[in-house]
């Protein structure tokens, strides 16, 4: 028997939101088993092009592209763009994510709502359709969804973003059977609460509550999240599929 095979050589990677986060920690992971990286950001290009220069100095292949994840015409140029730069996509981590402010029913709005559903269905959706037909056309393609706990814990005063990610498992779940035939795979990595850069100005208090919950005792870090997405990613996962697997020290056991 054979080892399992957890290199990325040859393949093209898009992580989107990986600028910073989870999806840097994601972007450089794949980078390091192999994969050819394309760092997608729509905002902030002086941290993208940081975070990308010090991807590059690690000696791994890749290129920035700058887009909106939830722009149609934006995502067919980008997903144009990567194929003509690095190849065709073979691996989409759908990771770019608005702010999630917790608020009461009565705080939110429709078009809140709206946002939410945008990044978390619109988004898997249209990068999806983007790279399905070379991965049809090779059988063999690999679509992960960042979820969340949130969904499984039935976190509030938080419900636009709770229901966006149980509307992004179920799409993810039905998305795994209608892809299998093809040896597409549609994966799910549900990071529990892990500190980042945005979450820098959360109350100290509501991080302390969550970190006593946590049965492994410690913070995770981005890095946590690292071995799952190489994993998700290779071929050492061919026969794992619709799955979301959570992150978290133990917070959704049982």
């Amino acid at each position: 028997m054979h080892a399992p095979n957890f290199r990325l050589d040859g393949k093209v990677a898009l992580v989107t939101g990986s600028s910073r986060g989870l999806g840097r920690a994601m972007a450089f992971a794949l980078g390091s088993a192999g994969a050819k990286v394309a760092f997608n950001y729509r905002n902030s290009q002086e941290t993208a092009e940081r975070t990308f220069a010090e991807y590059k100095a690690e000696g791994f292949e890749g290129g920035l592209f700058r887009a909106s994840v939830i722009d149609e015409a934006e995502v067919n140029r980008m997903n144009a763009e990567i194929a003509a730069q690095l190849g065709p996509v073979d691996i989409v981590v759908v990771s770019a994510t608005p702010d999630q402010p917790l608020r009461t029913i009565e705080e939110y709005d429709w078009a809140f709502y709206q946002s939410m559903l945008d990044y978390f269905v619109r988004s898997p959706y249209l990068l999806t359709r983007a790279a399905l037909p070379h991965m049809k056309k090779q059988r063999w393609g690999r679509i992960i969804n960042l979820t969340s706990e949130v969904f499984n814990r039935g976190v509030s005063p938080f419900s636009a973003y709770v229901a966006a990610k149980g509307a992004q498992i179920g799409w993810s779940r039905s998305m795994a059977g209608e892809l299998a035939p093809y040896g597409i795979t549609v994966n799910m990595l549900a990071p529990g609460w892990i500190p980042v850069e945005r979450h820098a100005n959360d109350p100290e208090h509501e991080k302390e509550a969550y970190r006593r919950l946590i049965p492994m005792d410690r913070w995770g870090v981005p890095g946590d999240v690292a071995g799952t997405i190489v994993y998700l990613a290779s071929d050492a996962s061919s026969f794992v599929t619709g799955q979301d697997i959570h992150v978290n020290g133990g917070m959704t056991v049982g």
